[in-house]
């Protein structure tokens, strides 16, 4: 099983340059602007409130510009990543802005070890991360973990009644699971979601869906408590490229009818003190 852990992380080191030098990810705009927040923080900040002060930890961080963005919020800011060349690109945006976030190489599961428990008021996860993990119910352990009594898990993630739709299908349908399963889901398609003129070679990856029944009862199995959740229309890449319409906020809804599809959630959850 953890063959995939080999498998992802040699696909993510291959992007991990390719996406700091795209403009979706807008390394000179934080550069340039120290006010500067990714679209991914800047869509949830009514839902984030006042982050100021929290020791916060980003799991599954990859390059950091929302690590970034939520320092910039004023948070004490970790980010926990498996690929080193992308935290090379995170320590030197870090650097290039003059902002103070620590970084550890490692994959989800050992982060308790890494970072200890009870560390944290604010535990943070991003779009693209919960489908790399086989087991939502060991991710949900280390959550609960991670934070300290009173400590809030936040989490804006693609719904896995997106996961399940085949975009490649002419009309795109549903073609994979909604539900976890054993066995992983495996592509090998060297592209990336972000445009660059860098030549990709390595396209194998192994990821899994998660139903949302199982996400909220894998986080209850651990004692918290749900606190918020809502869907959305929208996510911040193209996932159905020629079904998908961009906004003014850079998030990506179904041209359409919207309204068929719920695209992305955010979800708060809080350990009990």
């Amino acid at each position: 099983m953890d063959d995939y852990l080999t498998i992802n992380r040699t696909m993510w080191d291959e992007r991990a340059t390719a996406h700091a030098a795209s403009r979706e990810y807008g390394f000179d705009r934080f550069v340039a602007d120290p006010a500067h927040l990714s679209a991914v923080v800047r869509f949830d900040l009514p839902r984030l409130g006042d982050i100021k002060g929290l020791r916060g930890v980003h799991l599954q961080c990859h390059i950091g510009t929302d690590t970034l963005s939520l320092a910039r919020l004023g948070a004490r800011m970790t980010g926990l990543d498996f690929s080193p060349s992308a935290l090379v690109q995170a320590r030197s945006l870090a650097a290039q802005t003059g902002t103070d976030i620590t970084y550890h190489e490692s994959d989800v599961y050992n982060a308790v070890s890494v970072l200890g428990a009870a560390e944290f008021d604010l535990v943070y996860t991003g779009i693209g991360a919960l489908c790399w993990l086989p087991s939502v119910s060991r991710w949900a352990e280390v959550v609960a973990s991670l934070l300290r009594p009173g400590g809030r898990l936040f989490i804006r993630e693609g719904h896995p009644m997106l996961w399940s739709i085949d975009e490649k299908l002419d009309p795109p349908t549903f073609g994979y699971p909604y539900f976890e399963t054993a066995e992983p889901l495996v592509f090998d398609d060297p592209g990336t979601y972000v445009e660059t003129p860098q030549p990709l070679t390595v396209g194998l990856s192994h990821s899994w869906n998660h139903g949302l029944g199982e996400i909220i009862t894998a986080l209850l199995g651990t004692g918290m408590r749900l606190t918020h959740f809502v869907e959305h229309d929208s996510v911040p890449w193209n996932a159905i490229p020629g079904h998908m319409t961009r906004d003014e906020h850079e998030e990506w809804r179904l041209t359409e009818h919207p309204e068929y599809l719920a695209a992305s959630y955010t979800l708060q959850a809080v350990k009990p003190g």
